[in-house]
């Protein structure tokens, strides 16, 4: 891959937080664990996913770049307000790069990761037609 495609895919990420995402892959969630196996899937339709990727200042739990779509798992430590908060202050700023930013709690991936992956396969077919 091009520098200068690799320099957009990560949009000035500072090294330090490479080594972050680094370390978030080795210790997933049973839930990002459960998604990346059902991304992955995806390869051979030509959407790569990327696990822990590094754009800007934040760290994406998965990163389509062609389709500029991030995927979140969000844990409970999400459901309070100031996460929320958080989380649609960082959805803005990605947006902000014409990312598109989609959520899904563990519970929703535990639960029913079928309706989970059907939303997904939604978004990608919306996106990718739009392109």
């Amino acid at each position: 891959m091009g520098k200068s495609v690799e320099k957009e895919m990560h949009i000035r990420a500072k090294a330090e937080l490479f080594k972050r995402a680094q370390e978030m892959r080795k210790n997933p969630t049973l839930s990002e664990e459960i998604l990346w196996k059902r991304l992955r899937k995806l390869r051979s339709d030509g959407f790569i996913f990327r696990r822990q990727h590094p754009i800007a200042i934040f760290i994406a739990d998965f990163y389509c770049h062609k389709l500029k779509l991030i995927i979140e798992v969000d844990g409970e430590v999400h459901f309070d307000d100031l996460a929320r908060e958080h989380d649609d202050g960082r959805t803005a700023e990605l947006e902000k790069f014409g990312i598109k930013v989609i959520r899904f709690t563990n519970e929703q991936i535990l639960k029913d990761q079928e309706h989970v992956i059907k939303q997904i396969e939604d978004y990608i077919f919306e996106l990718n037609s739009s392109q």
